[in-house]
Order: C-alpha cells, then sequence, then structure tokens
C-alpha cells in the first residue's frame, strides 16, 4: 500500500490549505512536514525535490507534486471529486477559479499595511456579496440540487464551504442575503469526513496572527511592495 501523502509547506494556511481541505474530504489522512524557518525553507530548496523552488509540494503515489493546482485536480481526479465528465469538470473549474479569486483576496488580507486594513476588508466584503456570492446562489437555485456541479459532491463544493467560512471570519453576517448559501453551508459542513475537518484538534490552520505573519515574513522574505506588485489580489479590479 502507498503511503499517507507527506505535505510540505510553513505552519500555516497559505495556498496548502486548500489541499489540505480536498484530503480531508475525501476521508485521506496525510502527514505534514512544516518548516518553521528560512534555513529549513532553503534546505527543502536544495534537496532537489521542488520542480519551480517554490511550495506547495505534496508527495503522493511517488511523485513530488508542485503547483497548487495541479495538485487539487491530481487529488480531485483521484478521488472522484472532479465530476463525472468534461462538462461536468469543465463547470467545477469555473467554479474553483472565481472562488480562487476571493479566497486570495480573503488570504492575503491579514498581510496588509495597518492603514490599508479597512479598505481592503472593505473590498473584500463588497467584492464577495455583489460579485462572487450571487454567481454560487444562483448555480444552487438553477441546479435545484444539493451540490454544486451533478448530484454529488465535488472539489467545487469543498471549495466554497472553505471560502465561505474565509469569509465569515471576515464578518460573520455575510451570507445574510444568502439562504440557499446558508443552507449550503449547514448541508456540508454536515459531511462526516468535513464535519470530523472542522472538529478542534484537527490539521485544519488557523488564520494568520502576529506572530505566524512574522514567520511568513521571514521564511519567504516578504516585501510588501513585491506582493502588491505580484499579487493584486486585493487592490486588482476584476
Amino acid at each position: 500500500m502507498a503511503g499517507k501523502p507527506k505535505l510540505h509547506y510553513f505552519n500555516g494556511r497559505g495556498r496548502m490549505e486548500t489541499i489540505r481541505w480536498l484530503l480531508a474530504a475525501a476521508g485521506v489522512e496525510f502527514e505534514e512536514e512544516l518548516f518553521e524557518t528560512r534555513e529549513e525553507f532553503e534546505k527543502l530548496i536544495q534537496g532537489g525535490t521542488l520542480m519551480y523552488e517554490q511550495v506547495p509540494m505534496v508527495e503522493i503515489d511517488g511523485m513530488n507534486l508542485v503547483e497548487t493546482r495541479a495538485i487539487l485536480r491530481y487529488i480531485a481526479a483521484k478521488h472522484n471529486l472532479y465530476g463525472r465528465n468534461l462538462k461536468e469538470q469543465a463547470w467545477i473549474d469555473m467554479y474553483v477559479e472565481g472562488l480562487k479569486d476571493l479566497s486570495d483576496m480573503i488570504m492575503f488580507f491579514p498581510l496588509s499595511l495597518p492603514e490599508e486594513k479597512e479598505m481592503n476588508l472593505k473590498y473584500i466584503l463588497e467584492r464577495a456579496t455583489k460579485r462572487f456570492f450571487p454567481v454560487y446562489e444562483k448555480a444552487l437555485r438553477d441546479h435545484r440540487q444539493d451540490f454544486l456541479v451533478g448530484n454529488r459532491l465535488s472539489w467545487a463544493d469543498i471549495q466554497l464551504l472553505e471560502v465561505i467560512l474565509m469569509a465569515e471570519e471576515c464578518e460573520p453576517n455575510v451570507l445574510s442575503g444568502f439562504p440557499l448559501l446558508q443552507d449550503f453551508k449547514a448541508r456540508i459542513s454536515n459531511i462526516p469526513t468535513i464535519s470530523k475537518f472542522l472538529q478542534a484538534g484537527s490539521q485544519r490552520k488557523p488564520p494568520l496572527d502576529e506572530n505566524s505573519i512574522k514567520t511568513v515574513k521571514n521564511i519567504f522574505k516578504f516585501d510588501h511592495g513585491m506582493f502588491l506588485k505580484n499579487m493584486g489580489t486585493i487592490v486588482a479590479e476584476y
């Protein structure tokens, strides 16, 4: 039997968190090798297993997979969470790529400068409630199923729940105008594998706090100006 997947990342959410969600929802146990210093990260780079000298990286099925979306698609396909045909896969891709845009905004929000936080939070909530959540509310209404695609759980449902919970960490009442998404959240949260991941003591990571932000900046030599230039996730126009 193949061993458990091993996740290589820093001890926080970042781009690995969606991978954790997908593995947990699929009922797959995984191990983590978490680095906490720049030196530990550079040692991993020097080991030659990172194709582009960046993480996330997942050891799975004899491969060292990098690039977040490639990892997610592999896991989703392997565990029957990627639709039954090409048409369903296209719908799943559209939904998860849209969710990535909102997820990135929220993910990088704690890295905002103090004077930017209020503006960035307002922007995130405006985008969530005016542009993104209406898409998924309409999808559930039009599809008339418990899930976004077909009539079974997919990667799209898992990522939507993750992003809903991230948005609620920013504003607890963010779903107040979306009754179908409220029902969806309750329904998907009660799936046994997902419910287990949401319990205290699971491998789900907390949001970045002041201490973990310092660690991230040290590991990745974070520069705020370069972050705004390259990511553009909070201030960009979609």
